[in-house]
């Protein structure tokens, strides 16, 4: 089997009224813009992957196609060994190779988790909301992610003073398991910077975490190369902290490990990894001891590729996104049914490759 053919769509959504992610400070996005891509084969099997884009977004069909054609898309390793070269020039590539895995599954007949050697299991999911509000709005939202199954929140903080919100949710919702993510890792830089957190700002507010209670983890309070800074953190502070969602590279992720930085690893295998060294990473770490539990938030097929990688690596959660305007529709815009949890448990799909089917009405005619 060889490819044959490598298209690319500019997709966007509206998403009905403005939402501030935390990732874009100062931004009020109205739409989900995406990336997407299509890898035709000679067997006539199509292999799909999309990555988060902007408005206008950036066009890369072409260079790809002088790495891909006439491969086999079987030969995963060569690909992203190809990929490399991708990414060393930009942009990062890794969500490509989600398509050949799609094209793997469909011409075995098995879903890509079972291609990785897994079986279908039920992962409990956690509400990942996306933007900082007041305590009354997010108390109010998080009884309404009760009423849905959820058992477990994570809360959005980006400054030292955001510790109230935190406090209150957990006076209001004595028994929930909570995650905090100051999102110090990484910013989208199109309106203002992020308020980075100083070594003390982070550990101090670790330490009211403590006081807290029930808090699963901290999620990236440091920049995502501050290696030591994070292992110094980890030292001082009981509270398990977290990150790596968007480390460019398995090496980078080796870091964290050597370092002894995280008590968990979370790289989104859009953004991060792909599939396969997801899967290699998630066994890195449980020789270390360390949780594999990746960030998912793109859109549908990085969220439903990282869904087959957390099946296979056993992750003890998956982020399920969802902070209104943001919806599981607005992340699936692209497929032809939502992916949805089963009161507060979600599995992957089990049709082969992905699983999943483009609503194709959106792709121009």
């Amino acid at each position: 089997m060889q490819i044959t053919g490598v298209s690319q769509y500019h997709l966007n959504h509206e998403i009905g009224e403005s939402f501030r992610p935390t990732w874009i400070p100062g931004y009020p996005q109205t739409t989900h813009e995406v990336e997407l891509f299509e890898i035709e084969t000679d067997a006539g099997i199509t292999g799909i992957a999309a990555s988060p884009s902007f408005a206008g977004g950036i066009d890369y069909e072409n260079a790809l196609s002088y790495f891909l054609l006439g491969e086999d898309p079987h030969n995963v390793d060569g690909i992203l060994r190809k990929l490399e070269s991708v990414n060393l020039i930009g942009p990062r590539p890794w969500h490509i190779e989600h398509a050949l895995w799609d094209i793997i599954g469909k011409d075995a007949g098995k879903p890509v988790y079972e291609l990785l050697g897994a079986e279908q299991r039920e992962i409990p999911v956690y509400a990942s909301t996306g933007a900082v509000i007041d305590a009354d709005e997010r108390i109010a939202s998080i009884e309404e992610r009760i009423s849905e199954g959820f058992e477990a929140v994570k809360l959005r903080v980006t400054r030292p003073e955001h510790i109230d919100v935190v406090r209150e949710v957990r006076e209001a919702f004595p028994d929930l398991t909570l995650m905090v993510d100051a999102n110090k890792g990484w910013a989208v830089r199109v309106m203002e910077h992020e308020a980075r957190w100083t070594f003390s700002e982070a550990l101090a507010f670790a330490r009211e975490l403590e006081e807290i209670g029930n808090v699963a983890w901290l999620e990236e309070p440091l920049p995502r190369h501050d290696f030591e800074g994070y292992a110094r953190l980890r030292e001082a502070t009981d509270v398990p902290i977290a990150g790596g969602e968007f480390n460019n590279g398995h090496w980078q992720l080796r870091e964290f490990l050597a370092h002894g930085s995280l008590d968990i690893l979370q790289p989104d295998a859009a953004l991060a990894t792909g599939i396969k060294r997801a899967t290699d990473t998630a066994a890195m770490a449980r020789q270390h001891g360390v949780e594999f539990v990746p960030h998912t938030w793109t859109n549908g097929l990085g969220f439903v590729a990282n869904l087959h990688v957390m099946t296979a690596a056993q992750s003890a959660w998956c982020e399920f996104s969802i902070d209104p305007p943001w919806t599981p529709t607005v992340r699936d815009f692209l497929l032809t049914e939502t992916i949805d949890h089963d009161d507060g448990v979600i599995t992957a799909p089990d049709d082969p490759g992905l699983g999943v089917e483009l609503d194709r009405t959106l792709l121009p005619k």
